[in-house]
């Protein structure tokens, strides 16, 4: 990877706006950003990139998300089912074909959203569901560390709960603090990053605070169904980034 002012740039730029998605929702829409990288360099590379930059974007945005906002009832039954699915995706990374499964949550993901229109994009309070909250943690591992997607099973569960803009946020920002530290060595194990890349997070690290804590200042303005709109919002371009992802491998 050529460290020319343009890759600072494009990374500088991608670190922020994922940066910017911690603070304003906790987190879980990494995929977002994740384009802008692929402009400049290999995904496998951005992958390794992001990696440790996960960790101290997770380490600076608990400083918003502090205990008071983690709904622990979830997260006791979330988290070790995210810790399996990180060592299910470690060792089916190379086998698995990334491409099938970007097409086939692209589909679930839009019909998840699909539906939540149909009834009126309104929020909902169902009940929680032990079953659904281990296999959304499981299937958010796998996803996460195949491909950095792990954010849409996770918000396909939390979502239907209708808990508190605040709750949900701090949630999702532990669930991926405990996924990424779990997932760092793996992916440096995969990645190996070149020293150029390591220079590269060095430059990218200043992108953070000012990013968590911009996208924190806005989840402060919006109110809980802007909130969630913008997060069903998210889910479908996360799924189009998907579909495209996909498509494009086969086609290509």
């Amino acid at each position: 990877m050529d460290l020319s002012a343009a890759t600072i740039l494009v990374a500088f730029a991608g670190v922020f706006l994922i940066s910017f998605m911690r603070g304003a929702f906790g987190g879980g829409f990494a995929i977002v950003g994740i384009p802008l990288l692929s402009v400049v360099m290999d995904p496998v590379i951005a992958g390794g990139l992001l990696a440790p930059l996960f960790i101290a974007m997770d380490l600076y945005a608990l400083r918003y998300w502090k205990p008071s906002t983690w709904s622990k009832p979830d997260l006791m039954v979330l988290l070790p089912g995210l810790v399996i699915g990180i060592g299910f995706g470690f060792l089916l990374f190379r086998v698995l074909d990334h491409r099938a499964i970007a097409i086939m949550m692209a589909a679930v993901i839009l019909v998840f959203v699909g539906l939540w229109l149909v009834r009126g994009g309104e929020l909902t309070h169902r009940p929680r569901s032990m079953p659904k909250a281990v296999a959304a943690g499981l299937t958010s591992g796998i996803t996460t560390m195949v491909a950095h997607s792990g954010g849409p099973p996770l918000a396909m569960y939390l979502l239907p709960l209708g808990l508190g803009k605040e709750i949900y946020a701090g949630t999702t920002s532990l669930f991926f603090t405990v996924g990424n530290a779990t997932k760092l060595v793996p992916w440096l194990l995969l990645v190996q990053p070149a020293a150029t890349t390591w220079a590269l997070m060095a430059i990218c690290l200043l992108a953070i605070p000012i990013g968590v804590w911009s996208g924190w200042r806005l989840h402060g303005v919006l109110d809980q169904r802007q909130v969630y709109r913008a997060c069903y919002g998210l889910l479908a371009v996360t799924a189009l980034k998907l579909l495209w992802d996909g498509v494009s491998g086969f086609s290509g």
